[in-house]
């Protein structure tokens, strides 16, 4: 079992600071271990953030699921989107929902249209993850992708792309680069959470070669924990490249 990377954490308590909206938006997660940060933005709603929890109960509640939620770290988070396959119960007074189909219902309109990625390995993790904490019916594919390989079978148009902890191995650095650049879209932006580890060549990667492709900016230090978040976009707008997606 994989657990929560504290870059993917970082980067989702930054898109509830920021109040990143979702809604209507095409994203796409690379290198996504847990499936954590795309479960987040397949089901966000800046405008309801946590008001789906009752966190009394939901304290309560985490000590009976250890075991299921040993590999994903949802609830234990103050953001966190929570459906009943896993937490049960939900406090639905702030959403004037009445039942579970209307808590389905509410559910399902959430959220971006999400392409989570990972390599083959990985997918099975993310899977039971997604299916543990998103409806059934819910905007999100689980897919493979290897840098530098297979993203010309995914569009070039997603308006976000995201990743957290995935800079850190430098033979792969060219091509995550390829990769970002196919993938988003004209006006998208790509949100990038790393641990600044200089052994690792992290620094220079933000430093020297993001920076030959894309506009990029420091978006958010923490510095008790040494990660930083980027924001990137396009230098130049560019027609949008249409594939076939898995």
């Amino acid at each position: 079992m994989h657990l929560c990377a504290p870059q993917a954490l970082s980067l989702c308590n930054y898109f509830e600071s920021q109040n990143v909206d979702f809604r209507g938006k095409k994203v796409i997660e690379l290198g996504a271990g847990t499936g954590i940060v795309g479960i987040l933005a397949a089901l966000q709603d800046s405008a309801l953030q946590t008001s789906f929890l009752d966190r009394e109960y939901s304290g309560r509640v985490l000590a009976q699921h250890v075991n299921t939620l040993s590999s994903l770290a949802l609830l234990s988070m103050p953001w966190a989107l929570v459906s009943y396959f896993v937490l049960g119960k939900l406090h639905l007074t702030n959403l004037c929902l009445s039942s579970e189909a209307q808590l389905r219902s509410r559910l399902l309109s959430l959220g971006g249209d999400v392409t989570i990625t990972d390599l083959p390995l990985a997918l099975e993790q993310i899977q039971y993850n997604v299916r543990a904490n998103v409806p059934s019916g819910g905007r999100v594919k689980v897919c493979a992708l290897s840098w530098g390989i297979d993203q010309h079978g995914f569009p070039g148009n997603y308006d976000l792309v995201l990743g957290a902890d995935i800079v850190y191995l430098e033979p792969t650095f060219p091509l995550l680069v390829g990769t970002l650049q196919h993938l988003c879209g004209p006006h998208g932006t790509i949100y990038l959470a790393c641990k600044m580890r200089e052994e690792h060549g992290t620094e220079s990667f933000f430093r020297h070669l993001l920076p030959q492709h894309f506009q990029l900016e420091l978006a958010q230090r923490d510095e008790d924990v040494n990660i930083n978040i980027y924001r990137a976009r396009h230098r130049d707008v560019r027609p949008a490249g249409r594939h076939p997606c898995c």
